[in-house]
């Protein structure tokens, strides 16, 4: 398969994805780089590059907040991401989209397995 068709899927998921993660709890970037890595085969690894632009934009736009914690391990400090208010709403409300679309794709994929099935 083309690279590029799953980087669209990836693309298209990976704010909803980050939302997910920070719902469930407070955590940090490198926890979330984390968690994304540990599924890898199908996620694809993840990158720095990748995930900190996107939570900056949604602190940008409200739907996350950061504050900064003591490090245990160097005396520094991590920045440890929530979910606002607004944050949990749109992740409602962006689960509630998926479930739809999720279905409605399904739909057609049952049909074309059919199809193919009875050739």
């Amino acid at each position: 398969m083309e690279p590029r068709y799953v980087q669209q899927f990836k693309k298209g998921s990976l704010e909803m994805i980050l939302l997910c993660l920070i719902g469930r709890g407070e955590t940090y970037g490198y926890a979330i780089l984390e968690e994304l890595n540990r599924r890898s085969a199908v996620l694809g690894w993840a990158k720095e590059g990748t995930v900190y632009p996107i939570l900056y934009r949604l602190q940008g736009a409200g739907l996350i907040q950061c504050r900064l914690a003591p490090a245990a391990a160097n005396g520094g400090a991590k920045k440890l991401y929530a979910l606002t208010e607004q944050g949990r709403e749109t992740l409602r409300e962006l689960l509630r989209f998926w479930d739809a679309y999720s279905a409605c794709v399904e739909g057609f994929i049952s049909a074309y397995r059919e199809k193919e099935e009875s050739e």
